[in-house]
């Protein structure tokens, strides 16, 4: 692979409260997941966020989740397909309108948290997402974990899904992601991480946390807006890849 796409998410802070450096991070990604006001964000975050992506050349797009700003989007949240499809659509709708008045448009959707990884296996809600932004029109990317029942859904209802990659996350065995409530879920050594994703981008695979071969084809590789030190360790995996020859540009 000779071109990827680097993405964080961003715009995760609400009111007085502060989550990340988002303007350090986008030196560094060419997409970025934009909160929408579910899990993190409010509307002049939301607004401030798409203007700084679009004066930094980034391609904005939704990050949209489980309505559960308490949990920060980490909670599975029970709801019918149609409840969470109308989130999705009106988190996709709100976004729009602030990056419209930053001079862009949202180019893709990458669930988050609870529901990026729900939508691995739960059909009802994968489907939901899917409905949500064949809705909203344009057939928008979706943004998914390699495998999940939700890219097959996609695929098969015309849109493109693009496989993803975590730089700072542990993997299991069968390529999911360790869960955060266990030991190993999320790395912290920026050039442990930066070679995992030189080896992912060359040859396609990972190590999982019991030390086995994780094999996953990904078109863009996520580095987490708020993990500590995230700024400085998406520098170093940019750097690192395009010593290696690889070019960051988003999948869009």
């Amino acid at each position: 692979m000779t071109v990827i796409d680097l993405n964080s998410d961003v715009g995760e802070s609400f009111g007085n409260w502060h989550m990340g450096d988002d303007a350090a991070v986008f030196r560094s990604v060419s997409s970025a997941n934009v909160a929408c006001g579910f899990h993190a964000g409010d509307p002049g975050t939301m607004a401030q966020t798409c203007r700084d992506a679009v004066a930094a050349g980034v391609t904005v797009g939704a990050h949209v989740a489980y309505r559960d700003l308490a949990g920060f989007g980490r909670r599975f949240l029970d709801c019918s397909p149609t409840e969470l499809a109308d989130d999705v659509l009106y988190q996709m709708g709100a976004l729009e309108a602030m990056a419209r008045s930053a001079g862009a448009t949202i180019e893709y959707v990458k669930p988050h948290g609870a529901l990026y990884n729900t939508i691995v296996h739960h059909e009802a809600h994968a489907q939901a997402v899917v409905d949500a932004v064949k809705a909203f029109g344009g057939d928008l990317p979706l943004l998914l974990l390699p495998g999940s029942v939700a890219l097959d859904k996609a695929e098969r209802a015309g849109l493109r899904g693009v496989a993803e990659a975590f730089a700072d996350r542990g993997y299991t065995p069968e390529g999911t992601l360790v869960s955060r409530r266990e030991q190993g879920a999320v790395l912290h050594d920026a050039a442990q991480v930066t070679e995992r994703m030189i080896r992912l981008a060359e040859h396609g695979t990972l190590t999982a946390v019991d030390g086995s071969t994780v094999h996953l084809a990904a078109e863009s590789i996520c580095v987490h807006g708020d993990t500590p030190g995230s700024a400085a360790m998406a520098a170093e995996v940019r750097a690192g890849l395009e010593r290696a020859g690889i070019t960051i540009r988003s999948f869009v």
